[in-house]
């Protein structure tokens, strides 16, 4: 008997969650961590779904700008999809920037060779990061129109700013009646649903969002925070989404809950180097956060 105790007391005890779903990012890194890939991670954890990576770009930089991009070969991005699709599986996606026409269309055919978009199992979130912090073009003319007539068809949410919906669309939204404008016209390439984000619409006290399904306007309106450390903001939003929809949520009520963390995470931004600060989600470890 003494001895069969011992034995017991020596195994190993049981370990091992449920897995919990999953959500990936298809987009650049950034060596400051505010940002890109690294800041979509960060959202996916404190929201409670596993993150995995396909990466696009390798990014120079800082709180104060970019100074280098480095793109990973199309084959390259599109491996990265194949490897975890076929292993882990995806319960959604989101892509961040798409630096070339060729690596749109290896991201959209992988995706589709996975069922990650319309007509699959997996919602695809487009976020079309177009525009640098300062509204410049991040994209040659041929990627802009590979992600309106390869990409946007293909998704089931798009969200873009307003530098980006400007690029886009021509259309340079500066009242919130402009924001409906700015929704038809991106809903006229194909996705889904478009989430117009109107953080930089200054002017504003408000920060109002529209949600667009191609017959319904949905107002999503949050507090503007006087602060200009926002770095990372609209990768937050849209990945924060994008962990709703890979936990089962319907489209609008996934953008709400990405409305929700991103307003907590811009109240809680703080200042980093000597340039702009990155949005926090250091919030979500506080006992009030639950």
């Amino acid at each position: 008997m003494h001895d069969e105790q011992e034995r017991h007391s020596h195994e190993a005890r049981p370990a091992n969650d449920p897995a919990p779903p999953t959500a990936l990012t298809i987009a650049g890194s950034d060596s400051g961590g505010s940002a890109g890939m690294h800041a979509d991670l960060r959202a996916f954890f404190a929201c409670g779904v596993h993150g995995m990576t396909a990466v696009t770009a390798v990014t120079v930089q800082n709180t104060v700008g970019v100074d280098d991009v480095v793109e990973i070969p199309s084959e390259t991005v599109a491996a990265q999809i194949d490897s975890v699709a076929a292993d882990i599986g995806v319960n959604a996606a989101k892509t961040g920037v798409l630096a070339s026409a060729a690596t749109i269309d290896a991201v959209v055919s992988a995706c589709d060779a996975h069922g990650i978009g319309r007509g699959g199992h997996a919602p695809f979130v487009v976020d079309p990061v177009a525009a640098s912090r300062g509204g410049d073009p991040l994209l040659r003319t041929d990627a802009l129109d590979a992600l309106r007539y390869r990409a946007f068809p293909r998704a089931t949410l798009v969200t873009p700013n307003l530098d980006e919906v400007r690029l886009l669309t021509g259309i340079d939204a500066r009242t919130r009646s402009e924001l409906w404008d700015a929704a038809k016209a991106i809903y006229d390439f194909g996705p889904e649903w478009v989430l117009i984000k109107s953080g930089h619409l200054r002017d504003d006290p408000e920060c109002v969002d529209l949600l667009f399904d191609g017959h319904e306007v949905t107002p999503l309106t949050g507090p503007r925070y006087s602060t200009v450390h926002t770095h990372g903001a609209g990768d937050a939003f849209a990945s924060a989404t994008t962990a709703a929809l890979a936990r089962g949520a319907t489209v609008p009520e996934a953008v709400r809950q990405g409305k929700r963390f991103v307003t907590r995470s811009v109240e809680h931004a703080y200042p980093l180097g000597s340039g702009v600060g990155p949005v926090s989600m250091f919030w979500r470890n506080s006992p009030r956060s639950i």
